[in-house]
């Protein structure tokens, strides 16, 4: 389920880490809320705090070192599941990996795999994003985010007026560069998330999205023709809670699109 530690990810991993206590360390040695709540005795707020950041970095983790979904098979044990009239078609075969392709799945150049239901291979996880962790990397960007707006807020706490803008630079210039850098990350994850949730809704990928017109299954549908939408709340609950595997063949021809 979850891959070698010390690949290739080694480096970003370990500067995430580095960098998400470094901000939450900041935050807690200046002047803020947080610290005035800590030195009056009041935990409740600096734990939680501690603990989101902490839920954080184990998503993160989850995320980045989980299978994705990567196809090990030809899938002989899901042919019984694809409909009749659809094994009478061609059926993809990865020019690296020699596997066939379930549909939806793409092969990864830096992953070395094809990847069921691919969406996109992220450089900050140093993972693709599939149809085994997509979900929890929605839950992560979430997470992330309600840490990341805390954090700003506490950090909007902790500046201290000064007769002087030198002297207010001086006092307050490494707490304003923590806020920038988390306000930077803020407008970033809220980008990915709020993308991600629609591209959900609809019931696409990433790269369905932006590649539909070079993709086999898609480049023969209309503008706005998605064969695999039930609508947006079915969408939605499919992907958070339907934890079985789906064959998209069915899916696909369910909906009564030509072959391939």
């Amino acid at each position: 389920m979850f891959k070698n530690v010390f690949g290739s990810g080694f480096i970003v991993r370990t500067a995430h880490v580095i960098l998400t206590w470094v901000i939450t360390l900041i935050l807690f040695l200046h002047d803020t809320d947080l610290r005035k709540q800590e030195e009056r005795g009041e935990l409740i707020q600096p734990v939680l705090f501690v603990l989101l950041v902490l839920v954080s970095v184990l998503l993160y983790f989850a995320v980045s070192l989980m299978d994705p979904g990567f196809v090990l098979s030809d899938g002989s044990d899901l042919q019984d599941m694809i409909p009749p009239t659809t094994k009478s078609l061609r059926q993809r075969r990865c020019g690296h990996c020699l596997l066939q392709q379930p549909m939806r799945s793409k092969h990864c150049q830096t992953c070395q795999h094809c990847v069921r239901r691919y969406d996109h291979h992220c450089p900050w996880i140093e993972n693709c994003v599939g149809e085994r962790n997509h979900r929890w990397f929605v839950l992560y960007l979430a997470v992330q985010l309600l840490v990341l707006l805390w954090g700003l807020h506490i950090a909007w706490s902790g500046f201290t007026m000064a007769p002087t803008w030198q002297r207010w630079l001086r006092g307050n210039g490494v707490l304003l560069g923590t806020a920038a850098v988390v306000a930077v990350l803020s407008l970033t994850v809220l980008l990915l998330l709020g993308s991600h949730l629609y591209l959900v809704s609809l019931n696409t990928t990433t790269w369905e999205f932006m590649s539909r017109h070079r993709i086999s299954y898609l480049k023969h549908c209309g503008a706005d023709e998605n064969p695999f939408d039930r609508g947006a709340l079915r969408n939605l609950w499919g992907f958070f809670c339907d934890w079985g595997a789906i064959v998209w063949e069915q899916v696909y021809f369910r909906e009564g699109n030509d072959p391939i």
